[in-house]
């Protein structure tokens, strides 16, 4: 066997060791994604259908250690993992896995380009603001058709009006423009904070020792 033989099935199965190690990272951290799913909590300032939750952190912190689509990956394992036990027929899922990728996917490739703190901050404030931007459509097209079947889009309307009433909140689109994108915004950087806040430390456990 010639040595660039050698070196050649040494490399691949260097790339099958890396290859490996990040399944089990995307593993570990969709799983952990998939638990935050369920440790939601009701928001003061927003009507009692909307939740919070930090299932994108995992997601997030993926797409830092091992690359954005890794980022993706998680976002869709955790709602694929949720799929069996939907109350939304798969609709909320969706929306999810939408909204997680917009966040993660800008945030990591900013990342990507330099890895620095300033570039985690930078690509975290640019993946927050787009997962905001797109939560417009997500929730007029997708979420919100699903919730009129046990909710009439005038008691939406109303539970928003409530909140301001010294505002004209009239339409479903106003409700998200005012509330939704403000409030998956602020989401997305308190995922971003932890996660900036928590990767340092972990980085080497993520990233092993490649």
């Amino acid at each position: 066997m010639s040595t660039l033989e050698t070196t050649g099935r040494v490399t691949n199965l260097g790339g099958s060791r890396v290859n490996v190690r990040k399944m089990t990272v995307t593993a570990m951290l969709s799983a952990v994604a998939f638990v935050l799913m369920f440790l939601d909590t009701a928001v003061p300032i927003m009507p009692s259908f909307i939740k919070l939750d930090l299932s994108e952190l995992p997601a997030l912190m993926a797409s830092f250690a091992l690359g954005p689509v890794w980022g993706v990956i998680v976002c869709l394992i955790k709602n694929l993992l949720h799929l069996t036990m939907t109350q939304t027929g798969g609709v909320g899922e969706l929306s999810n896995f939408i909204l997680g990728a917009s966040f993660v996917l800008p945030a990591g490739l900013i990342y990507k380009r330099k890895k620095s703190k300033g570039n985690a901050i930078l690509g975290a404030i640019i993946g927050a603001l787009f997962m905001g931007i797109i939560s417009i459509p997500s929730n007029l097209y997708i979420v919100y058709p699903v919730y009129y079947n046990f909710m009439p889009k005038e008691v939406i309307i109303d539970a928003y009006q409530v909140l301001v009433p010294f505002a004209k909140i009239d339409s479903i689109e106003k409700c998200l423009l005012f509330f939704n994108v403000p409030f998956t915004f602020v989401k997305g950087l308190i995922s971003a904070i932890i996660t900036i806040l928590i990767y340092k430390p972990l980085r080497p456990l993520l990233k092993g020792n490649s």
